[in-house]
């Protein structure tokens, strides 16, 4: 909860919905040629067509429908035989032509869902799609605030990049629950290979919609009702942080208003608020708009599209296993958590592969797991780049983890040889030479041992007396001695020689 929302009350239901519009990995736009790469000086991304102006008509771009289909079958869509556009009419500085095309009465897809699942067991939900469907972006709009000149600059290089709109079934029961699905569904659209869902770039956009259901005198068990707030929408959200902030924000607000005005609830329109994240807060902009504000029409300009079932299966043929059944395949095959499997494939189907490539080389998954998210995943976090970039390649590393298991060096001195072979670029058997690192015979680990129990009589005594945790004191001073000892080695040792004095 943020510092300025209002305290919450134990006995209420929150509903959300989400309008999820998502840039298409195309490189034309959806209706012309013109490039959608990210980036480019403002208005040099434009033609007649995406301007809107007279005389020119528009050519559905085939690859972002085809990305489009893509989404909604991996979202357990039913996939339209038919399909129209529609022009969605209204006035923004940023629209050049005073429309969208857009579908409206009959979208390409509709009826999906998408679970998520809480990695550590706590919860899942399963989210209905109301429909996916196809629609030009607007251009964007740039606020000259700071200086204080009210000034407002249009760039149209993003009008008219394909954008494919999701739309969920008011499914989700809280802010934490619409962050965690927003994630499961950048991942799956990037797995697909759908978008690069770019949040900073914008080419993922979460708009959300919020009200509560409060039980009033009891409830209808009780005989009562069930008060609902106005739907808000709220806009502006650039982070699914945001969106998780934005939305306890607007819960809490939307009871402290409710606790105010109840007699006037039901009078009260629905709103599109902005999320102000500096300051922590939804801003009111202006009523929600209905269906019927926006005068749909059939687009004139454009043919219908039909979509045969060859044409699906197709599609269906050629999509990649998405991330959920990826993390049952490394569950099942390398036996390691749910939370281990989540952890790896929240990080790409590049990362997937290096771990894969690993454990087949260690021969064992949890170990394989463990070196990954405690050191490869630390160092790409401290370093940046990608896995594909990483200079440890799976069969060093693996020749890394085998050398431990063999006792050659025990996990810390694995990890001084990891980070040194990381940043000299060397064979594992040079840097082990480097550093000094050798193998201890078993005489050799004997007597160190002998030694140090005669130097300490005390955790000798407390061992006897049953408290074999005393052991651990004596690897410390083992170090010491002999920085080359694997420290699991010495503890049993210890443990097994003070055993046998009786």
């Amino acid at each position: 909860m943020t510092a300025n929302a209002p305290p919450l009350p134990s006995s209420f239901t929150t509903v959300i919905g989400l309008e999820v519009h998502v840039q298409l990995q195309t490189e034309t736009k959806l209706f012309c040629g013109c490039s959608t790469q990210f980036g480019a000086p403002p208005n040099t991304q434009v033609c007649p067509t995406c301007l809107g102006l007279p005389g020119s008509l528009p050519v559905m771009n085939r690859r972002a429908f085809d990305l489009a289909v893509r989404a909604a079958l991996a979202l357990d869509c039913h996939i339209a035989p038919f399909t129209k556009w529609d022009r969605k009419n209204y006035f923004y500085p940023d629209l050049p032509k005073g429309y969208q095309i857009s579908q409206f009465d009959l979208p390409f897809s509709a009826d999906g869902q998408l679970e998520v699942v809480d990695p550590k067991g706590g919860w899942s939900r399963k989210v209905g799609i109301i429909r996916v469907h196809l629609e030009e972006d607007a251009g964007k709009s740039m606020h000259d605030e700071g200086a204080g000149t009210g000034d407002t600059r249009i760039d149209l290089n993003r009008a008219g990049t394909p954008l494919c709109e999701i739309v969920t079934q008011p499914d989700l029961r809280s802010p934490q629950e619409a962050r965690a699905w927003l994630n499961e569904l950048k991942l799956l659209l990037v797995y697909l290979g759908v978008s690069d869902c770019n949040m900073q770039e914008g080419s993922l956009r979460v708009d959300a919609n919020v009200n509560l259901h409060i039980p009033c005198d009891g409830g209808p068990e009780a005989g009562g009702r069930i008060a609902k707030t106005p739907i808000v929408e709220i806009k502006n959200m650039n982070s699914f942080r945001s969106v998780e902030r934005a939305l306890v924000y607007e819960v809490a607000r939307q009871f402290a208003e409710w606790q105010t005005t109840k007699a006037e609830m039901g009078k009260t329109p629905k709103q599109t608020r902005g999320w102000d994240d500096p300051a922590g807060v939804t801003r009111a902009q202006r009523h929600k708009e209905e269906s019927s504000d926006y005068r749909y029409f059939p687009e004139p300009d454009l043919v219908p599209v039909t979509v045969s079932q060859a044409f699906l299966a197709e599609t269906r043929g050629a999509m990649t296993d998405p991330p959920t059944v990826l993390r049952q395949a490394l569950e099942a095959k390398w036996k390691i958590s749910a939370y281990d499997a989540d952890v790896l494939v929240n990080q790409g189907r590049d990362l997937v592969a290096y771990f894969e490539a690993l454990a087949e080389a260690v021969g064992e998954g949890k170990v394989a797991s463990n070196w990954m998210q405690q050191d490869v995943l630390r160092t790409l976090n401290e370093r940046g780049g990608t896995i594909g970039e990483f200079p440890v390649r799976p069969p060093v590393l693996a020749e890394i983890i085998g050398r431990v298991a063999k006792g050659d060096f025990d996990t810390s001195r694995g990890r001084e040889i990891f980070a040194e072979v990381l940043s000299s670029g060397r064979s594992v058997a040079d840097v082990v030479a480097s550093l000094g690192i050798a193998a201890v015979d078993d005489d050799e680990l004997v007597a160190l041992c002998r030694e140090l129990l005669a130097e300490n009589p005390k955790i000798v005594a407390d061992v006897q007396a049953g408290k074999e945790q005393a052991a651990a004191g004596l690897i410390g001073q083992a170090k010491k001695k002999n920085p080359n000892v694997n420290p699991g080695k010495v503890r049993a040792l210890c443990v097994d020689l003070i055993r046998k004095m009786g």
